[in-house]
């Protein structure tokens, strides 16, 4: 089967994308300042963990982003 892709898939995939990206970077970022405040991490040492969270988190945010836009252009969920 086709993936189904309108303009009217297309805005769902945006908005389901969207709202888990928010969830997943809100998620991230509450333990990574907890982690950074739990040892007290300042300047240099916060970034280099900043950096650390950042490069899986790009990661998951691309698969999240997969994930809704195969929900979503699915024939089965139209």
């Amino acid at each position: 089967m086709q993936r189904i892709k309108t303009f009217k898939t297309l805005t769902r995939v945006a908005a389901a994308a969207s709202f888990l990206v928010v969830q997943t970077i809100i998620c991230i970022g509450t333990v990574y300042w907890a982690i950074a405040e739990t040892l007290r991490m300042e300047g240099t040492a916060a970034l280099v963990l900043g950096i650390i969270f950042a490069i899986p988190s790009a990661y998951l945010l691309m698969v999240v982003s997969r994930l809704a836009y195969e929900a979503e252009t699915d024939p089965a969920n139209q």
